[in-house]
């Protein structure tokens, strides 16, 4: 099952006891300083869960998978996630 925005403003409404528009506005800023965080360049670190990054890649050569023409791909910056070593450990049962 896909854990999607939804699931996470009922939970958040359910453990505070908040209405399901605070918890809406909860998850909404928290994504949003995400975003402009990652979009500014900088690292998300949430302690715990993991570190997102911002990566640039290079301009390269790619290929059309249906005509296999070459084409070039520009430079373009990419979002990577690592994962804490809690998170980790908790995914493959050794945690709590």
């Amino acid at each position: 099952m896909t854990l999607t925005k939804d699931h996470i403003v009922a939970s958040i409404r359910n453990h505070l006891g908040v209405s399901k528009f605070e918890s809406t506005r909860i998850v909404e800023s928290v994504l949003e300083i995400i975003k402009t965080s990652l979009t500014d360049g900088d690292d998300v670190l949430i302690s715990g869960f993991g570190k997102f990054t911002v990566r640039q890649k290079a301009a390269r050569r790619g290929r059309n998978p249906a005509t296999g023409e070459d084409l070039p791909l520009g430079p373009r910056r990419v979002v990577t996630f690592k994962c804490s070593p809690v998170l980790r450990e908790r995914m493959n049962g050794k945690g709590d």
